[in-house]
């Protein structure tokens, strides 16, 4: 039996190679790098932050999907093609985390040579699952342990 669920949803850029958009467990939910890209695959031109922007606003699309949300994130992990970029992306995205006084995920950002796609910023984070997930693991170890004859 597998406790991992794959997440899609159209509402967030598409995988652009062979991964899910996210993976849902009993205990976490991943979601892999989302860059700055529409739901239609379009990249649009911008600043740091409108880029910021657009990457977490597919995150709360993939979290949405899963049944989660962006409060119920633990850790991202940025990534910058260049660190000049730091203090304007770290001005969008404090606006997306810790509003109203919910806990700030822990964080780490790091400099690349690159981005997919040619792209500047790209997040990736790990979130606590939502119910809709806890549930349909559950359904899943029910159904095979009564499979098992348990």
């Amino acid at each position: 039996m597998s406790e991992l669920q794959p997440i899609h949803t159209k509402d967030a850029f598409p995988p652009a190679g062979p991964y899910s958009q996210a993976i849902v467990t009993p205990h976490a939910l991943y979601v892999s790098g989302q860059i700055p890209a529409k739901p239609d695959g379009s990249i649009p031109e911008g600043t740091i932050a409108q880029k910021t922007a657009l990457c977490i606003g597919n995150i709360r699309a993939i979290l949405a999907a899963a049944g989660s949300d962006i409060s119920k994130i633990v850790k991202t992990t940025v990534f910058l093609t260049d660190m000049k970029n730091f203090a304007e992306m770290n001005g969008e995205y404090e606006k997306h985390f810790g509003i109203g006084g919910a806990v700030k995920p822990a964080r780490s950002c790091v400099a690349v040579k690159q981005l997919p796609m040619g792209v500047e910023v790209e997040i990736e984070c790990v979130a606590l699952p939502g119910e809709n997930a806890l549930l349909w693991t559950n359904r899943k170890q029910q159904q095979y342990y009564k499979g098992q004859g348990s």
